[in-house]
């Protein structure tokens, strides 16, 4: 028992040096490619040095567009992108928050007033809709040997640090009826689970939905004044319980360890079909209500909502253990009228890919999702 402990304490060292990174802020960040730009560092070595960043607030696209210049290739560009996503749900940078006092209790009520009245009787009558959505996957290869798996020697599963990096493309089409993106079915020739990704199969947030159980949980209030693309929009806070919650999470997929009896992995899991488990049957997708918070953004004249950040809670034990995601919408033209609809999103997730096993505790895999809307047409 007292083994155990041992054994145990080196693996929580172990997670916590393998979760250490380098926290900046944006001018930090800015200040750091500007140091490896005058040492002549290599586009290979800075982007080397930001896989070890973290950002304490969100980098913006505008942002990101000012470092071109001390940019030196694509492989610290597309660090730049993981840094992005995964610091989307972040405040901004002090300096970019309006300095304006916050709102009296008053016109704070009839600003999110004015937002339900936008969501119920526009938003949410938005006509049929079909748009061309172009989605880009980053993600780490923390995965584990076989040879790991078979050893008895419980340190071998302490996780290594894995940078995130470009994997893949897709573009599809997918449907909106009332302003919501309808969920659509992953593709049968594809083994999600198996071939070491994930994929997303719930539907993304309802904006009635998440303001309906914001206000019901009584736990909204102002957050802060915005500048959203030269517009200054009011964001407000929230955060719901679990009792209160229809926030719900369906990824694909994970091994059913229970249904399936003892598994033995074959190879290594760095890409393609290596170390994936030999009872390739036993796989399912997982899903879950789960209680959230998040931050609303609202034009103050109009209700019209421009973003909703959103991070989900999750338990120790569920096989996603972070999921943060973004929405941002805008204005796009579809015949002869104008509508409000997502233009992007954002979504950070976090997954134990073998949570059953003892073993796979301490395993753990980034995915980043990154995706543009466009080509709205009448559904």
């Amino acid at each position: 028992m007292k083994r155990w402990g041992c054994v145990c304490a080196l693996l929580l060292l172990a997670a916590a040096a393998w979760g250490a990174a380098r926290k900046l802020t944006v001018q930090q960040l800015k200040d750091l490619l500007a140091s490896e730009k005058q040492a002549n560092m290599t586009d290979g070595q800075t982007a080397e040095v930001l896989e070890n960043v973290e950002l304490t607030e969100r980098l913006s696209r505008s942002t990101m567009d000012s470092m071109a210049r001390d940019v030196p290739g694509q492989m610290t560009t597309e660090q730049l992108f993981v840094l992005e996503a995964r610091s989307a749900t972040l405040p901004p940078p002090a300096a970019d928050i309006p300095a304006d006092p916050a709102p009296d209790a008053a016109t704070q009520n009839a600003i999110l007033a004015k937002a339900m009245d936008y969501i119920t009787k526009t938003y949410a009558q938005l006509p049929p809709l079909t748009a061309t959505k172009e989605t880009r996957r980053f993600q780490d290869s923390s995965q584990i040997s076989q040879e790991a798996f078979a050893s008895k020697n419980s340190a071998s599963f302490a996780p290594k640090a894995t940078p995130i990096h470009y994997t893949a493309a897709d573009e599809n089409t997918v449907m909106f009826h009332g302003g919501a993106e309808q969920a659509s079915a992953p593709t049968q020739k594809t083994t999600w689970g198996q071939n070491g990704m994930i994929v997303l199969l719930g539907q993304a947030p309802n904006l009635n939905t998440v303001l309906q159980e914001a206000q019901g949980s009584e736990k909204i209030g102002w957050a802060r004044w915005e500048n959203v693309d030269g517009k200054k929009m009011a964001v407000f806070s929230f955060a719901v319980d679990k009792k209160k919650s229809r926030y719900g999470v369906n990824y694909c997929c994970f091994p059913d360890v229970g249904q399936a009896g003892p598994m033995q992995m074959r190879g290594t899991a760095s890409g393609g079909e290596g170390g994936n488990y030999q009872s390739v049957d036993q796989w399912k997708p997982w899903k879950a209500v789960v209680p959230y918070r998040g931050e609303i953004f609202v034009d103050p004249d109009t209700g019209v909502v421009t973003r909703l950040a959103v991070q989900g809670e999750f338990k120790g034990s569920d096989p996603v253990r972070l999921e943060n995601q973004r929405i941002d919408f805008g204005e796009v033209k579809v015949g002869d009228k104008t509508f409000t609809v997502p233009v992007r999103t954002l979504i950070d997730t976090l997954e134990q890919p073998y949570p059953d096993l003892p073993s796979g505790r301490f395993i753990f895999r980034h995915t980043l999702f990154t995706s543009d809307y466009k080509d709205y047409k009448a559904g």
